[in-house]
């Protein structure tokens, strides 16, 4: 990589520290295991410099995209570089399929980043955070959150499909105590 990892710690760490518990740099680190852990099961070939740019810019690509191609720029990227970079940060936002292997695993990874049962304590702790009450979080998690997590690749599926699973009877499970 051309960038070193204390110079991106040092860029991206600004734009984590002031989110949520559930969207700072502990989040990166998450996503990070999960891409490795989808790569590992997996034979695709990747351009994995890429891979982990965009992983550390998707939490901040929709607000700062001009200074991440700014920065990746002054650190000797050329446009074909960036622009790449760029699309698969974004792909790991966006309902659609994304188009790359690259965005397609940094997607993947987000939705899966702490297993079958970090989807529930993700809503549950970021709802507290932002002074939801519970009736509030569970209909975000109704109109939000459940079924959909969607992944693309083959090696998630599965993943995928147990942790919408789990979430589902988490929520029958709490609403039904709660009434």
């Amino acid at each position: 990589m051309k960038i070193s990892k204390n110079e991106l710690t040092e860029f991206i760490t600004p734009y984590y520290c002031d989110k949520d518990i559930m969207h700072n740099m502990w989040h990166i680190e998450l996503v990070r295991k999960k891409i490795d852990d989808i790569l590992e099961k997996s034979s695709y070939t990747i351009n994995y410099e890429y891979l982990m740019l965009a992983m550390c810019f998707h939490g901040f690509i929709y607000s700062d995209e001009e200074r991440i191609r700014e920065w990746l720029l002054e650190h000797n990227y050329n446009t074909t570089d960036i622009d790449m970079i760029v699309k698969i940060a974004w792909e790991s936002q966006r309902t659609e399929i994304p188009e790359t292997i690259e965005g397609k695993i940094l997607h993947d990874a987000h939705i899966l980043e702490g297993g079958k049962t970090y989807t529930v304590v993700k809503t549950l702790i970021t709802g507290s955070v932002r002074g939801q009450t519970l009736k509030e979080t569970l209909d975000f998690m109704q109109k939000n959150v459940l079924n959909k997590g969607k992944c693309y690749l083959p090696e998630t599926q599965l993943m995928c499909d147990e942790m919408n699973k789990y979430t589902n009877q988490f929520y029958t499970d709490i609403i039904s105590e709660i009434k």
